[in-house]
């Protein structure tokens, strides 16, 4: 049984950073993951994905302030995020095993964490 977990969330003032972390339980038989966004009243939206091969797709809005990463073993995917604002505040989840590989910055994955909040005041 796949299992995808989040941590790493919390609260931070304007300009400050967090390091999300999703743990992978479970085999999964395409290990391209993503990590989605949504905000209250918003669709959930792409932020950033990496295939495979370790190439990384970021959404136009990280503009340089995200990176996203995976250990070695592909079991745990973390989501470095610096110089955060109130519009990044949303539930983070982790995503694994997409549709297609066209699917990477689109919510069709096949796994699902259950989120974690980020909350950003000015």
């Amino acid at each position: 049984q796949v299992q995808l977990m989040e941590s790493g969330g919390g609260s931070v003032q304007d300009g400050g950073s967090l390091r999300l972390s999703c743990s992978v339980s479970g085999n999964i038989y395409s290990k391209s993951m993503a990590w989605f966004r949504q905000a209250p009243r918003r669709e959930r939206e792409a932020v950033a994905s990496i295939d495979n091969d370790g190439n990384r797709n970021y959404a136009e809005f990280v503009k340089g302030r995200f990176t996203i990463s995976q250990d070695n073993a592909k079991k745990t995917l973390f989501l470095q995020m610096f110089n955060l604002e109130p519009e990044d505040t949303a539930v983070y989840y982790c995503a694994a095993g997409p549709h297609s590989e066209y699917d990477l910055m689109r919510p069709r994955y096949t796994y699902w964490g259950q989120g974690t909040q980020v909350t950003v005041s000015s």
